[in-house]
């Protein structure tokens, strides 16, 4: 009996576990920061942003990140520049590491799904995303 209760609440817990890959299909897109949790216990929540990231990650787990300004519409201003992004699976966990001309790093994707994404950076800052919706005017 012993062994089939630890059995029974060893599936359980490897079945609970979330699969890092299954957060690649939620990573493209449109997202803004909602709020940043710092290693001191401190929080910045975000109303309202001048900016929002722009991600995309092809099937070769390469992509990138780039900062747009929200317009009306769905129109979006933007600059040529963008941080490249090579996606890894290490560890149990999904990478993404950034590289630019200036510098490189990586964060990893703690959690991903259709309307919420959180990232650790190297300095442990969390950062939570939320999908971002734009704002839709009817000029008629």
């Amino acid at each position: 009996m012993k062994r089939i209760l630890i059995l029974f609440l060893l599936v359980i817990v490897c079945s609970c576990s979330t699969n890092p890959e299954s957060y690649l299909e939620h990573v493209n897109g449109y997202w803004e920061i909602d709020q940043v949790l710092f290693t001191d216990g401190a929080k910045k929540q975000y109303k309202d942003n001048e900016t929002i990231d722009y991600i995309s990650i092809n099937d070769s787990l390469k992509g990138f990140r780039k900062k747009l300004k929200p317009g009306f519409n769905s129109k979006y201003i933007t600059s040529k520049d963008a941080e490249g992004i090579t996606v890894k699976i290490e560890n149990d966990s999904l990478n993404f590491y950034y590289k630019t001309p200036y510098a490189s790093w990586k964060e990893t994707v703690l959690s991903a799904n259709e309307n919420q994404m959180k990232v650790v950076n190297d300095r442990e800052t969390v950062y939570i995303y939320k999908r971002y919706k734009p704002l839709e005017l009817d000029l008629e």
